[in-house]
Formats: C-alpha cells, structure tokens, sequence
C-alpha cells in the first residue's frame, strides 16, 4: 500500500485525469478502503484543493474549480507534449514571456529521461521563418484581446470595438454595400467565431441591426468596454463558419484586392486554385474573373503568374506595374 503522501498524489493524479470519480472506483484503483478515500479527500481539502462530492447510489466526488491553480500531474506523453507546444507557439504577442517560465519550470521537474527526449526533439528540429508566404511584416494579435472575443462568443454578448482597416489602394475593387467592414470608426457586433487561418485571426459577426454578416480581421480590431448586453444567437447561413470567412476574405478581407480576367474556363481556373485563394466568376464558355487578394500588391503578382493560364490584368495599376516588371525580369532570365 502507498504512504499517504504517495497516495494523495495519485488520488489528485485520478482526479484531474477525468471529471466524475465515484468513490468506489477510486478505492479500487488505489486498493484501499472507502474509509480511506474520505479521508484522503478531506485531507485534500485541507491542502486547499476544492473537492466538490455529491452523495447517494449515484454520487461520485470532483475536483472543482479553486482559488489557485494545483499542480499538475502529466504522465510521459502529456509533459512531452506541453513543452514541445510551449517550445512551438507563435503568432500570439504577450505570451513570450509566460510560456518561457511555464517552459522552464516544466523542464525543471521533468525526469531525466523525459527531459533527454524535449532535448532531442529541440537539437533535431529547425525552425523555418515564421512569415514566408508574404513580403509584408507578419500580423500580431494580443492574446487579451482573442481571450476578451472568445469570452464574448461563448457569452454571446454584444462586442464593440473599433475597426482600423490599414489604408487601401484607392484603385483596388471595393465592396459595394455599406456595411462592408473597412475604414475607422466603431462597430456593434453579435461575435458568433474566431476562425484562425494561414498567420491571420478572423472573427465573424453579424449586426445586430442589419442582420448582416461579415468577417473582421482580429489584428485590426481595437476593443472598447464590455457591452453587458445579450444577444440571442443566430443560425449562419450554411453553417460553415470557415468556409465563410475564406469567401468573405477573398472578396474584401485584404489589404488590397484585384479582379484578373483569365483566358480560360471557369471550371478550369477552379481546378488550379485552393478556394481560399479567391472567387471565380464565369463570363463565356473561354473566359473567367479571379477575384482575389493580399497584403501586397506583389504578393497578387507572383501569384497569378502560377496559374500556368493566360490572363490579362487591367487594374489596379499597382498590379499590371508590378506584373510588367516580373516579365521584364524573367525575360531577362533567359537572355
């Protein structure tokens, strides 16, 4: 039989491995008596550990929600996997800080044996740029502020903020309606998800008012005091919260944006394209629109020279300067 130390540890071990633990079940796991189990509960209690119990045929005892945070018992596979994550995050400011104690206080405690294994994993790992997919400077959000939205979803509380959408080519397309979510001022919102793809976090909303639903870019967004209101939440329209923001996106969620005629099918543009990269638009039977975007007009560039179709650009005149300067330059590639 374990001490009682040893055996308080492997009680809150069993505790905190599931919610609901019916007291039988755990005399058997610890092969002591029920007794013993009440005592060592109290006993827990005592240390400070909320242990909520609820009695009759069915009762079964949890470790509720305290004051403090208790420590945590990971087996093998959980420790490794926390400080792999922890070693792993990014994209998320505010957090550096904290996650390297968090780090270094795990790597402290960790056996030996499990500690060689964080250590192989770091000297056989490398890391690659965080940003390599764009020429602009990678997109930070404050954890606060996805920790204040996420809140305000899960509450489903109205959420204002302000909305500072970062200057705009003034020959880029934009979205007809009124309601588009670009410019600077403050916005009230039904927040229904957080959707984080590629390096960008999004949150998409509906207006209380108009009913209409849009996609906000988080690293845009500027929070002000808490609405204390309630909304009652809403079906989205097919119900696919990430498929949204990717259309959403592609129309009016980048920095800049640009409408390329391709020399092709519809059909045959989609085959070629990831549907998060933009919207296709079928004009004849030969002919198609790419509506699309990024954070750099360069970025369009590059990137419709891939298709392996002929297209012709037209607008925004950033764009057609940039696509003749990439012929020019391959051009002379093979001079």
């Amino acid at each position: 039989m374990l001490d009682t130390s040893s055996r308080l540890l492997a009680l809150l071990a069993l505790m905190q491995s599931r919610p609901d633990w019916p007291g039988s079940e755990l005399a058997e796991r610890l092969q002591v008596s029920g007794r013993t189990i009440r005592n060592d509960i109290e006993r827990l209690r005592g240390l400070g550990y909320p242990v909520e119990a609820t009695r009759g045929p069915t009762g079964y005892y949890r470790l509720g929600a305290g004051a403090k945070l208790p420590p945590l018992l990971l087996d093998d596979e959980e420790a490794v996997a926390v400080a792999v994550g922890l070693r792993a995050g990014r994209g998320v400011a505010g957090i550096e800080d904290s996650a390297a104690r968090a780090l270094g206080k795990l790597e402290q405690v960790l056996p030996h044996r499990l500690r060689r294994q964080v250590s192989a994993l770091r000297a056989a790992v490398s890391e690659g740029p965080d940003n390599t997919g764009t020429n602009v400077v990678q997109p930070v959000v404050d954890a606060a502020v996805l920790a204040t939205i996420a809140a305000a979803v899960r509450d489903t509380e109205l959420l204002r903020f302000d909305y500072t959408a970062p200057a705009r080519d003034t020959d880029a397309p934009l979205r007809n309606d009124a309601s588009a979510p670009f410019g600077d001022w403050p916005v009230l919102v039904e927040p229904y998800r957080l959707v984080s793809w590629e390096r960008y976090w999004y949150l998409v909303a509906r207006g209380p008012e108009t009913g209409a639903w849009h996609t906000y870019r988080v690293d845009w967004i500027g929070l002000r005091m808490p609405t204390g209101r309630r909304f009652a939440p809403v079906p989205l329209p097919g119900g696919d919260y990430l498929s949204f923001v990717l259309r959403d996106v592609a129309v009016a969620g980048w920095r800049v944006h640009a409408r390329i005629t391709v020399r092709a099918p519809a059909q045959d543009l989609l085959a070629r394209i990831n549907p998060a990269v933009g919207v296709v638009e079928a004009v004849d039977d030969s002919t198609s629109v790419l509506v699309t975007g990024a954070d750099s007009l360069e970025m369009i560039a590059v990137y419709i020279g891939m298709l392996g179709l002929d297209f012709q650009v037209t607008e925004p005149p950033g764009l057609v300067e940039h696509v003749r300067a990439l012929g020019r330059r391959y051009a002379r590639a093979v001079e």
